[in-house]
């Protein structure tokens, strides 16, 4: 047990569920960040500094990228947000809670982050071309209203 606090893990495998639903494993995670807009408040007669104001919080949005899968369970989620669904219901947009989780070389999870409120923005699929040699990649942008670790 002593070896995985030791080593750090692999950072290849991420794993994505929204609610009780397996959205599946992604390659590449970005945008799992936090930053705190500041502002500057200068009192008389103080030159030395200025006073530094804490505000908002900003989460960007997270991308998630993998080679494409014959999973439908993305589809399933994103049906539910579309206007009139893919099924011809009418839905309405409800954030979810998510989670991305690391997998360690064991196969077993390292670290968890739970999104709040996700709804995703934008999937795009591969370029198909014949004449390509690239892997085919499916890409999903998400936002969210913050995070916590779990």
């Amino acid at each position: 047990m002593a070896d995985d606090i030791i080593r750090p893990p692999f950072v290849g495998k991420f794993h994505f569920k929204i609610g009780d639903l397996d959205i599946g494993q992604f390659t590449e995670v970005t945008g799992l960040a936090v930053s705190i807009d500041v502002e500057e408040l200068a009192e008389g007669g103080q030159n030395a500094y200025t006073h530094k104001l804490l505000g908002r919080m900003r989460w960007p949005n997270i991308v998630f990228k993998r080679g494409l899968t014959n999973s439908d369970a993305l589809f399933t989620w994103l049906s539910g947000f579309s206007g009139a669904g893919l099924n011809g219901n009418s839905n309405k947009i409800v954030p979810e809670t998510g989670s991305i989780t690391v997998v360690h070389q064991n196969g077993k999870p390292f670290r968890s982050w739970s999104l709040i409120g996700v709804k995703p923005i934008k999937w795009s699929g591969p370029r198909l071309a014949a004449s390509s040699r690239d892997l085919a990649v499916e890409e999903l942008e998400v936002c969210h209203s913050g995070f916590t670790v779990t």
